[in-house]
């Protein structure tokens, strides 16, 4: 059975840290792009930052470049998204999805609604980041 499980999530002040983990089970990473997609009250889910580990490209929209950074641990068959100078507008559940790698450029998944919708394969149940002072 596959499950992609999210963990790290909680309360930030604004300018703080935080790094979410997403740990895959009954799937390997090594053959799946990776994306991190968050979402907020009443709007749509959009992507953060996503990645194709075969192709070693990454892409952050531009709301977080600069101080999201996502990468992968391929022994703990995890990936990550480290958080940093988060602000309050970052408020959000934080969710991992996945798709069969090469499948579209990782921009492609980050910024696509369609792709978004339609096109992941499997998708973790999310965790909640508040920022707040």
């Amino acid at each position: 059975q596959v499950s992609l499980v999210e963990s790290g999530g909680g309360l930030a002040q604004p300018g703080g840290s935080l790094t979410l983990s997403c740990e895959a089970s009954g799937i390997l990473l090594d053959y799946y792009q990776i994306g991190w997609f968050r979402q907020g009250p009443g709007t749509e889910r959009e992507g953060v930052a996503c990645i194709d580990p075969s192709e070693h490209r990454n892409y952050y929209v531009d709301a977080v470049a600069g101080r999201f950074a996502i990468y992968k641990d391929r022994v703990k068959n995890s990936v990550y998204l480290q958080m940093n100078f988060l602000r309050p507008e970052d408020t959000a559940v934080y969710v991992c999805g996945v798709m069969p790698r090469a499948s579209v450029y990782p921009e492609t998944m980050c910024t696509n609604s369609a792709t978004i919708r339609t096109r992941m394969t499997f998708w973790g149940q999310g965790t909640p980041v508040t920022v707040s002072s």
